[in-house]
């Protein structure tokens, strides 16, 4: 079985642009708006969301990166050293609605260990969560605020943000739903950018 591709680059936009729709229908002041992206995923949808909110509304929303490493409740369990990556905030989010930026969620770990990590900078006003795809799968009561599109897979699939690459590009993304694979096949298949979901 092979990858299925669900979102090809031109729904991903189209669901992006329809996304920040909603948060400006929503927010009566988008000066307080502050978008945050968790990377790896997050990072490319985050850029273009702050695009098309300057379209749609001239607003410039300030845009930060916020790594989730060492906030996650598995770090005791991993046999491995987590890699960090970077976080890049440039201000407070002190009385911002910030708008957390996630490419897959499932569980919503990465999404709690992202609101821990925010507090590290202030007290929003609010957190909002935006991710393009929906798994479901929750474990713990997360709600996806603005959500692009709900796909609905099986506990052993991985649903992954493609094309963004190293320097996590907003060009030539893709989802896809890559099926369980045999262990000896994992150990052979080469790594991927982006999110599983977590």
């Amino acid at each position: 079985m092979s990858d299925r591709v669900v979102l090809d680059e031109t729904q991903i936009r189209r669901a992006m642009m329809r996304i920040a729709h909603e948060i400006v229908e929503a927010n009566a002041e988008l000066d307080r708006l502050y978008i945050v992206a968790v990377p790896n995923g997050g990072v490319p949808l985050g850029r273009i969301l702050v695009r098309n909110l300057a379209e749609l509304a001239g607003c410039e929303v300030p845009l930060g990166i916020l790594d989730t490493t060492l906030y996650r409740d598995d770090l005791g369990t991993r046999g491995t050293r987590p890699r960090l990556r970077r976080t890049e905030m440039p201000s407070s989010v002190d009385a911002r609605v910030v708008v957390l930026v996630e490419d897959v969620v499932n569980t919503g770990r990465t999404i709690r260990a992202a609101m821990d990590a925010l507090m590290d900078f202030g007290r929003p006003q609010a957190v909002k969560v935006v991710a393009l795809v929906d798994r479901g799968h929750r474990e713990l009561p997360i709600k996806i605020d603005h959500v692009g599109k709900n796909i609905p897979t099986q506990p052993g699939e991985t649903v992954i943000l493609c094309g963004a690459g190293e320097a996590l590009e907003t060009e030539g993304l893709e989802v896809v739903v890559r099926p369980k694979r045999a262990p000896e096949e994992a150990l052979a298949a080469p790594a991927t950018r982006g999110g599983g979901g977590i």
